[in-house]
């Protein structure tokens, strides 16, 4: 019977005393049809546990030197917490350790250890001198190549100047005639060809008749006396240096291009170099490495297997001191300096959906050790409780066992109303998080376990408290409704007595909804504020009792 049922009961026991106890004759009992809520519900008790708890120990057994944390103290993820006697652990480290280089040493015999990482060095190095070559070759190529298109650039202008200048020089001297002057002009040397490519500066010079119209001896011809002719010598000077500019950029291209030509076969000699010192390195490392392969490969083997060997050691090593994993209080020791703990072993049953564990599956373990403070299993000390226990005792959570008939009606996210023993008149929310589904056998009945998480904390909670569970499994809210103690059944209808104008019974039949615990819905044939009868008992008064008792109220709390 549930505990909604239980107080219903109780509210019609009282009713009828009442009534019994009046020691006459009195009026029914009653009710009130009005709105509320109707619920149906399932409940079961359990223990409340921690969300999380873990039961902790040492991989190997071991005496233990220090106890780093106390009971209630809070701790944080990776904080040691116990160290055990690590002078045999640490012994087999050094041993490992000596074994590993023994054996690399008879590689190092077989493979001409030496020998090879000197060839590999080599080879390293001749493929880095080989590569900043290349670099190196290919700017210098690249610069070259730049500087012979800047010259080819300035040829090309050098050029177009000294046709502009001779053009003006011609339009100047067609000038001059047509206005019948005369001017002393440097006449150029028929025999003297136009500068070009192949062409030197002397060449060019040599070409040109030397000084201006007053110079002696340069064959100059008379000086003009007009002044329509006295820019044509301007003009020669210009067409005379702008000649001397194309000679020097003539100059200037072919040396850059023989600068790039040179530099070009000079890199692929370079470079030639560089990849034969790698083709050199190359075969020396291959006839280093060229030595016993089979041998080798066995080697290998015992060399790897000696290097597990003290990866092994060294993990036993750090296993002698206890950590934290998670975040959490403690909240068991088992053992103290000086005692001798085993190896952790066994495993702890966690309830369905959480990383909470079920407390029946423990609390037998427990029982049987006798020790105080042990809540788990997991990790056994000596008598088989945990030698440490780490809960995060932040938010508790209730593991119940319900009966199979109930558990169907059971599901996630279904709300809870959550009463400790312990705390009366505390009544915490919470929400059912799974239902386990396989059955469990407990004192012969079939279980199923249910998770039930807090969804508020109150500080007077304490993990392993007995709690009540009660799941609504269906509700609806604002409803009308009747006692479930007036309805009864007549001839498969639902029907409750009312007082009649004269006081009598009077049946009257409705049409129920859903029935809950203690209410049933009214969905039609009866009226808010309705009155009904509820069903009386003959009790011996008792002596002295209580008197009175008259018409009841409008129904007694809960759904």
């Amino acid at each position: 019977m549930t505990r909604l049922r239980l107080a219903g009961s109780l509210l019609l026991a009282g009713l009828v005393g009442l009534t019994a106890c009046s020691g006459g004759e009195q009026p029914p009992p009653t009710a009130v049809v009005d709105r509320g809520v109707v619920s149906t519900g399932v409940s079961a008790s359990g223990s409340l546990v921690s969300i999380t708890q873990q039961n902790l120990g040492f991989t190997e057994g071991g005496r233990i030197t220090e106890l780093l944390v106390e009971v209630g103290e809070t701790v944080a993820a990776g904080q040691p917490l116990a160290r055990l006697d690590d002078a045999e652990a640490r012994s087999k480290v050094v041993a490992a350790q000596a074994a590993l280089d023994q054996q690399q040493a008879s590689l190092g015999k077989l493979t001409g250890a030496n020998t090879v990482e000197a060839a590999q060095t080599s080879l390293g190095s001749a493929e880095s001198v080989l590569a900043a070559t290349r670099d190196q070759v290919g700017a210098q190529n690249a610069a070259n190549d730049t500087a012979v298109e800047r010259a080819k650039v300035q040829l090309a202008f050098d050029r177009k100047q000294l046709a502009a200048a001779q053009e003006k020089l011609e339009t100047d001297r067609r000038a001059c005639k047509r206005s019948g002057g005369s001017t002393a002009t440097a006449t150029p040397d028929p025999a003297t060809p136009e500068p070009d490519a192949a062409s030197s500066g002397g060449g060019l010079l040599g070409g040109l008749s030397g000084g201006s119209g007053t110079s002696g001896g340069s064959g100059l011809g008379a000086a003009t006396t007009d002044p329509a002719c006295t820019t044509v010598a301007a003009d020669e000077q210009a067409v005379t240096t702008a000649k001397g500019q194309v000679i020097a950029s003539q100059t200037a291209l072919a040396q850059a291009e023989g600068t790039r030509d040179t530099g070009a076969a000079s890199g692929r000699v370079s470079i030639a170099n560089a990849e034969s010192a790698v083709a050199d390195a190359r075969s020396q490392l291959t006839g280093a490495n060229n030595d016993a392969p089979a041998d080798v490969a066995v080697q290998d083997a015992v060399v790897a297997d000696a290097r597990n060997t003290l990866a092994d050691a060294q993990r036993g090593l750090d296993d002698t001191l206890l950590r934290a994993p998670v975040a959490g209080t403690v909240s068991a020791i088992n053992g103290a300096v000086g005692d001798v703990v085993p190896a952790a072993s066994s495993t702890t049953a966690l309830a369905p959906g959480s990383d909470a564990r079920i407390p029946q599956a423990v609390g037998s373990a427990s029982a049987a050790s006798g020790t105080a403070g042990a809540t788990g299993g997991g990790a056994s000390a000596a008598g088989g409780a945990p030698f440490i226990t780490l809960n995060d005792l932040q938010t508790y959570q209730l593991v119940v066992p319900f009966e199979e008939s109930d558990a169907a009606r059971v599901a996630p996210n279904q709300t809870v109303d959550v009463t400790v023993d312990a705390l009366p008149g505390v009544s915490l929310p919470a929400t059912v998080v799974a239902v386990a589904p396989t059955a469990t056998q407990l004192s012969g009945v079939v279980s199923y376990y249910a998770t039930v998480v807090l969804n508020r904390t109150d500080p007077q909670l304490r993990d392993g408290q007995t709690a009540q569970a009660d799941v609504r499994t269906e509700a609806r809210n604002g409803v009308l409704r009747v006692p479930n103690t007036a309805v009864r059944q007549e001839g498969g209808r639902s029907v409750v007595d009312v007082p009649g104008d004269d006081g009598a019974p009077v049946t009257r039949q409705f049409v129920p909804g859903l029935v809950g615990d203690q209410f049933t819905e009214v969905r039609s044939g009866l009226d808010d504020g309705q009155q009904v009868l509820l069903p009386q008992a003959t009790v011996a008064a008792t002596p002295g009792g209580p008197g009175g008792g008259g018409p009841g109220g409008g129904g007694a709390g809960g759904n």
